[in-house]
């Protein structure tokens, strides 16, 4: 700044220097018998434009200057903010590790205190010390029963005692019994609830004498040999039955997350584990048959056998980079980033995110991303944008009116379908300050309006169908001989009009036995499946049934 300021004292100082030169060079001329105007307005127009541009460039490196200045403060203020935002991350991975391992220490010290002091033994029933189980056994049962290496002194059913399960406590029983079948249909039945499902079913599994085998149970009929792949994904009850399964796998890994290591040890024996893994692998060679395209991330299929490997924890068995290519096909699934983590997958995820965005999945390539804190490798706003782009792109070829309506309303659909998505993904994330809503938001209000605007026009053009006549003929077929008509049968008066039908069903004409021979004639023209006499007439069908 010092420099600056001496800078501009001397270029104000150069005025008072050029006069000092044109006195001395006055005095130089006085000397001289030959005059020297011409050449003094020469070098006075020579300083004079020198000052002019020293002048505008000092100007230009101030502006310089000041634009430096200006983008060194907002990079301090960028670099403030993202230290912050590591720092607030750093403290909040700190915060989850150290809540983490408070959990894990307090369950030792449970464990360890249970261990000492054992439940204590009545005989009016059985009490246990934890006070935030919340169910209590209070009849006595028998220690010796063996439920598959699962026995009583480390899995106790709750099988004489009260499990709170306040909206359906029927599952209770289904549970006690081990009715894998009667689950199945309760869960069909009231599947608009699912959500008080999903929370109690957990509950009430715990009333089961041994619930990873009643799960297990409730796999069988997942392939049905009688359905085709193809046929499968049209199968409503199938599809139910599949959704199904995925939950049952889902709350009885709730289940465990809730248990003590013990208790985890014997519900999850070895020999559940050698069932769960039979049935993996006789799921595995039906896996290869899958379309990955065609399943866009949403195959019940891939998710029911990670989700069997996960909570089985029977993963080691199988090959890790297989199970990182079934990834793709549940993407979509909400689960899908617990999943991959249970599964230890997740240093597959780069690998896995690559293969969804060279498929054109940028959504599902975005909320892995997030998920597994790779923002930096793959950046949010560019994905976005590229998946914009292609569909943008896909709709161009067809603006310049060659394509028929069909094709051009489908693209119109695609791309508003690939614009709701992108904001939906930018509402998730919080990116609205790195991507702005409103050209998107302009661009879904103008595909809409097309789209509204095509919809009346259509309608507009339909044909109006006809109104039925005030005498209850309908629109019917015509009678072309009017005369025998007028010979045969008189004139209905208007006194009792025909009744007019909201809703003309199309009954059978009357048999020839009913006919007189004399209508035989092939005077008439009539359409198949007619539902007037010859007198053109409407037929009343109901009073023959």
């Amino acid at each position: 700044m010092e420099d600056t300021q001496s800078v501009a004292t001397l270029m104000d100082s150069t005025t008072s220097k050029i006069q000092q030169l044109q006195k001395a060079f006055s005095e130089l001329e006085s000397h001289r018998a030959v005059t020297l105007n011409l050449q003094w307005k020469q070098l006075e127009e020579h300083f004079h434009g020198l000052q002019k541009s020293l002048k505008r460039r000092f100007t230009e490196l101030e502006d310089q200057e000041k634009e430096f200045e200006t983008k060194i403060v907002r990079s301090t203020v960028m670099l403030e903010k993202r230290q912050a935002a590591v720092i607030a991350k750093e403290q909040a991975s700190l915060q989850r590790l150290q809540e983490k391992r408070d959990a894990a220490v307090s369950a030792i010290a449970i464990a360890l205190e249970k261990h000492r002091k054992p439940c204590s033994v009545e005989p009016a029933g059985i009490n246990c010390e934890d006070q935030d189980e919340p169910f209590v056994l209070e009849e006595k049962t028998d220690t010796s029963i063996d439920i598959g290496h699962v026995t009583e002194d480390t899995w106790k059913p709750f099988q004489g005692g009260v499990v709170e399960v306040k909206s359906y406590p029927e599952l209770v029983n289904l549970c006690r019994n081990m009715d894998a079948e009667g689950l199945h249909k309760f869960i069909s039945d009231n599947r608009k609830n699912l959500a008080a499902l999903r929370d109690e079913i957990p509950l009430a599994l715990r009333a089961a004498t041994n619930p990873a085998s009643l799960v297990l149970d409730s796999l069988s009929g997942f392939y049905n040999s009688d359905v085709s792949i193809s046929d499968a994904k049209k199968d409503a009850n199938l599809l139910g039955l599949r959704r199904t399964c995925i939950m049952l796998l889902e709350c009885l890994s709730t289940l465990l997350n809730t248990l003590e290591i013990d208790s985890i040890s014997s519900i999850i024996s070895e020999n559940i584990k050698g069932r769960a893994k039979a049935i993996a692998e006789e799921w595995t060679p039906k896996l290869d048959e899958l379309d990955v395209d065609a399943n866009s991330g949403n195959s019940l299929e891939a998710h029911a056998f990670l989700q069997l490997l996960a909570t089985f924890s029977v993963n080691s068995n199988f090959n890790q980079e297989k199970l990182s290519k079934l990834i793709p096909m549940v993407s979509r699934r909400r689960q899908t980033a617990d999943l991959c983590r249970s599964l230890g997958l997740s240093d597959s995820m780069p690998g896995v995110i690559d293969v969804l965005i060279s498929n054109g999945r940028h959504i599902d390539a975005v909320n892995l991303a997030f998920a597994f804190e790779l923002t930096e490798q793959f950046p949010p706003v560019s994905l976005l944008k590229s998946y914009l782009n292609e569909a943008s792109k896909a709709s161009t070829p067809l603006n310049s009116g060659n394509a028929s309506p069909t094709v051009q309303n489908e693209v119109n659909e695609k791309e508003l379908s690939a614009l709701k998505a992108v904001l939906k993904c930018i509402e998730d994330h919080k990116l609205e300050e790195q991507y702005p809503v409103d050209p998107l938001q302009k661009r879904v209000l103008q595909l809409e309006k097309a789209k509204a605007d095509k919809k009346k026009a259509n309608e507009v053009a339909k044909p109006q169908s006809k109104r039925p006549r005030p005498n209850g003929v309908g629109n019917g077929p015509r009678v072309n001989n009017v005369v025998a008509e007028k010979n045969f049968y008189p004139r209905m008066t208007d006194r009792y009009p025909q009744p007019v039908y909201d809703v003309p069903y199309a009954y059978p004409g009357p048999t020839s036995a009913h006919v007189p021979p004399f209508m035989g004639a092939p005077a008439y023209n009539f359409s198949p499946g007619h539902d007037f006499f010859g007198n053109g007439y409407h037929y009343q069908a109901s009073y023959l049934h």
